[in-house]
This record gives C-alpha cells, sequence and structure tokens, in this order.
C-alpha cells in the first residue's frame, strides 16, 4: 500500500500543472442535468481565434470541453483533441500546451475536456485502467459524443481527428487509439504509457501512427515501466508490431544546450504509418519546451500528426 500511495502522490505533484482559475471548470461527476448541451464563448487572451466553454450530457453525467477554433477555419478542418494530466484541467492545458498559434495557422479544431472525478482519491482523472481501476466513467463514450457535437456545428474531416495528452493524457490517447480506432486516425502520448488493461485490450482496427514524448527523468511515470504503467520500450514494441514496421528504428540526435535527446523513427510500417520515440535526456515529468527541453511540445505533437490521416500517410 505504501508502495500505492507513493506512486499516487507523484502523479498528483506533477498532474496539477497551469494556474488558473477553476472557477469556469466542471468536475464533480455527481451533476445530473437533461439539458445540459450547450456552448458559451469564453474569453481568452490566447490565439485569434474563438474559444467556447461547452457541456454535454453523457451517461447523465454533465460534461465538460473548451474548443478552440482557429482564426483559419474552413471547411474540412481537422479535430485534435489536448487531454490534461491526472489532477489537471482542461483549462489549464489550454494555457500551457500552447497549440492556438498552431491551431490558428492550420484551421485546426482544438478540444481540450474536461476529466471526472476518481471517486477513490477526489482527483480528476480520465479511466484508462492501472490506478484509475474502480472508475466506472465511459470517458471514451464521452469523446466520442463530443466528435459528433463538433461535427454538428463545424465541418470537420473525419478522416483527421487526433488525440495527445500530459500524463494521464497520454494513457487516454493510447486508449482512444485501440478502443475509439475507427475514428482516431493518430496519436502522440506526452510523459503517459500504456496500463496493462490498455495494453492487453487494446484491438485497433488499422495501422496507426503514434510518437511518445518521454523523459529519462520522468520520476512519476517511468522509462522503465512501475505497477501501473508498461515500460516505454514495450509500448514502441507494441504499435511497430501493430503496424508492422522495421524492429530497428532510425536514430537522430536531437542537440541542444538542455542535454538534448535522440528521436527514433521506425518506418516501413502498414499504410505508410510511423511509430516514433522523442527520448529527452534532462526532461523529467514536464511539457517540454526549448528553453528547458530542447523540445517545443505543441510543434512537435502537430507536426508529426499532420502528416497522418486515419488511412495513413497523406500523400
Amino acid at each position: 500500500m505504501r508502495y500505492i500511495s507513493l506512486f499516487i502522490v507523484l502523479i498528483f505533484i506533477a498532474g496539477c500543472g497551469g494556474g488558473s482559475s477553476g472557477s469556469d471548470i466542471i468536475v464533480d461527476p455527481g451533476q445530473n442535468n437533461s439539458s445540459g448541451q450547450s456552448c458559451s464563448t469564453y474569453q481568452s487572451n490566447n490565439g485569434n481565434g474563438s474559444t467556447f466553454n461547452c457541456t454535454i450530457v453523457h451517461d447523465s453525467v454533465v460534461r465538460q470541453f473548451f474548443v478552440y477554433v482557429g482564426s483559419e477555419y474552413q471547411n474540412n478542418a481537422p479535430i485534435l483533441f489536448v487531454l490534461h494530466g491526472y489532477t489537471s484541467r482542461g483549462l489549464w492545458i489550454m494555457n500551457y500546451s500552447g497549440f492556438q498559434p498552431i491551431a490558428d495557422e492550420a484551421g485546426l479544431i482544438v478540444v481540450y475536456p474536461q476529466g471526472t472525478l476518481l471517486p477513490s482519491t477526489g482527483q480528476t482523472h480520465w479511466n484508462v485502467g492501472g490506478w484509475t481501476t474502480g472508475s466506472t466513467t465511459d470517458d471514451v463514450g464521452f469523446l466520442n459524443k463530443v466528435i459528433d457535437f463538433i461535427g454538428n456545428d463545424y465541418s470537420i474531416d473525419t478522416k483527421r481527428i487526433y488525440s495527445t495528452g500530459m500524463s494521464n493524457g497520454g494513457y487516454m490517447s493510447y486508449k482512444l487509439a485501440c478502443d475509439l480506432s475507427s475514428r482516431i486516425a493518430a496519436v502522440v502520448s506526452v510523459t503517459g504509457s500504456m496500463t496493462d488493461q490498455t495494453f492487453d485490450g487494446c484491438n485497433p482496427s488499422h495501422p496507426t501512427s503514434v510518437a511518445q514524448i518521454h523523459g529519462l527523468q520522468d520520476n512519476v511515470v517511468s522509462y522503465s515501466g512501475n505497477g501501473f504503467s508498461k515500460p516505454i520500450e514495450e509500448v514502441m514494441e507494441y504499435w511497430v508490431n501493430h503496424n508492422n514496421c522495421s524492429s530497428q528504428p532510425d536514430t537522430a540526435e536531437i542537440s541542444g544546450s538542455n542535454g538534448g535527446g535522440i528521436h527514433d523513427v521506425y518506418s516501413d510500417c502498414d499504410g505508410q504509418t510511423n511509430v516514433e520515440l522523442f527520448l529527452m535526456t534532462n526532461m523529467g515529468h514536464s511539457w517540454p519546451n526549448f528553453n528547458n527541453h530542447d523540445l517545443q511540445g505543441s510543434t512537435t505533437v502537430w507536426n508529426f500528426l499532420s502528416k497522418y490521416d486515419i488511412d495513413g500517410l497523406i500523400e
């Protein structure tokens, strides 16, 4: 029990990113409201597009998500889910991840959903198994419903729906690639991994491009794995095997003043998909940026995802 408690505490400490007020955030899973479907304009100083604070009802629970519509939005726009970490908030990762300029340029719709409270700890979470075992929240169904909701108001490219996330949000991105593969084109996990439950139950319906951004100094989601988390090498191996990629990657050095890292690319995959690993030498459990980690998280994520649709490499 001491090990389990320590692990949860570590995730709690690392997951509390941001620093914005929680007054605009709905996290109580006990809020039942059959008429809870709505969107209102949210005032934000980030980006030139439009931000909305939205709610829908799923499983008789009011679920919240923030939507940023890039200023260059046009018909047939891609959707990107950006999922917060354990104990964190959708609003916080919207503020620190830095996707608004990318969304403006690419005409991207970025969705920042809000997790619900895990009964055993009272902290916000995504239901991925592992330390969230015991949760009854249907997050896959919720996010699937969000896609339909946005598609009712905007012209979206249903072949270009992506997910990324920090920590628990990275775990959830992998779960979407496994359990909602009929809609998810590609994913990037940032400091996340796969739990045993996600790993053992994963059954994607198509080759799927995935990337992992991780730090060797991450003491929360260890590169070598722990009681709740698969080693990153096993996660990469799973997707390499699923996509029928070359077993040996092409490796390039990532240079920089903060220790740099390596970039592994597993190519020759089915459907012209790729599996990639960005492994940073001195990065811990945090969202990467050039000043501290020699890698810009949002730019790296979108440069990878934007190359693929649900059928593989975009010609």
